[in-house]
């Protein structure tokens, strides 16, 4: 692929500073390509022809504050290289936005399948499905089983206070995107504004923690968990109740959809028992997490959304994006009635 047909990244311009910082990582010309699949930050998979790696940069344009921070993708992988959540090595970060237009960072490729169809799990059988959805939460216990403080992340974040921040970050989010009207989605912030629980402890959490963020081996072992740019420290029930989003059956999917829909091959564990298999191994408390699930569902409601209008001001790449915007008011439809079945 030419450098005109790879948007965002110059690659003579990124060969030239990785022979800089890494003398004799790169061994001939780059050649790239567009990793599909991601509906935010931009993922590149860049080769020499002999040795494989892995660019991550912002969206094109319109970018949220806060929302596409490659210095704490960048810190928060680093940090679990040696945990036993399996992320891939990073190489490089680059806060100059001179090099590529962006700041950008390089990790290592890693090899495995990112899941998002339930076809494609269909295809390995209902044992091996279901030992991937479990492996899936179990991973998801390990990462919060993590003390920030002895892997470097003791100030990754606030706790103190994070789900009424999380509540308002997601409104500015939400409003900072706004092109159309949603029906229902102010009623629902107001309501999950209204009725925040009590957080437990706080973890390290992912903050899109699903089956397609992550890789699978043929050996059905997840080998790295990818996409950490909402990462931070705080109420780890937000990552399960965003898995327990993704995973319910009614949510809106389709081929090119951005929502995943992996869940429903037979085999796949039911929200039930992916909850009852965390709280067990956890440890935790999960008899709040309608009103977690609520806010997961207004979460994916904001993202899309501003997905919707970067697309429509032809600011971000990607199949499947032009009918991003078709799939919000069902999220936000979820999300009151999940509020309704907790009250």
């Amino acid at each position: 692929m030419s450098d005109s047909e790879l948007p965002g990244l110059d690659l003579e311009r990124l060969r030239a500073h990785l022979n800089r910082e890494l003398p004799g990582l790169v061994g001939g010309p780059l050649r790239g390509e567009v990793i599909a699949g991601g509906r935010s930050n931009l993922t590149y998979s860049v080769t020499d022809g002999a040795s494989r790696w892995v660019v991550r940069r912002p969206p094109l344009g319109h970018v949220l504050a806060t929302a596409h921070d490659m210095g704490r993708e960048y810190r928060v992988v680093s940090a679990l290289r040696d945990t036993a959540v399996p992320v891939p090595n990073t190489l490089l970060r680059c806060d100059d936005p001179e090099v590529i237009g962006a700041p950008f960072y390089v990790m290592e490729f890693v090899e495995g399948t990112p899941y998002r169809r339930s076809e494609e799990l269909a295809a390995l059988g209902p044992e091996r499905t279901r030992a991937i959805g479990l492996s899936l939460v179990d991973t998801l216990v390990d990462l919060h089983a993590v003390n920030p403080a002895e892997v470097g992340l003791a100030d990754f974040g606030r706790p103190e206070g994070f789900l009424e921040r999380q509540v308002r970050r997601w409104k500015k989010q939400l409003d900072a995107s706004r092109s159309r009207d949603v029906p229902g989605v102010d009623e629902l912030h107001d309501r999950l504004a209204a009725s925040v629980p009590v957080s437990p402890a706080p973890a390290i959490v992912h903050g899109d923690y699903r089956l397609d963020n992550v890789l699978v081996d043929a050996g059905d072992r997840i080998t790295a968990v990818l996409d950490w740019e909402m990462s931070t420290l705080g109420d780890p029930l937000t990552d399960l109740a965003l898995l327990v989003a993704y995973a319910k059956r009614e949510m809106p999917s389709g081929e090119d959809s951005p929502v995943a829909n992996a869940s429903g091959a037979p085999g796949y564990p039911p929200v039930d028992e992916v909850v009852a298999r965390y709280a067990e191994r956890s440890g935790r408390d999960v008899s709040t997490l309608d009103w977690y699930v609520a806010f997961a569902f207004f979460k994916l409601a904001v993202i899309l959304e501003g997905i919707h209008y970067r697309f429509g001001l032809g600011q971000t790449v990607g199949a499947g994006f032009d009918r991003v915007g078709e799939l919000v008011p069902p999220l936000v439809e979820y999300g009151l009635t999940t509020l309704k079945e907790e009250s």
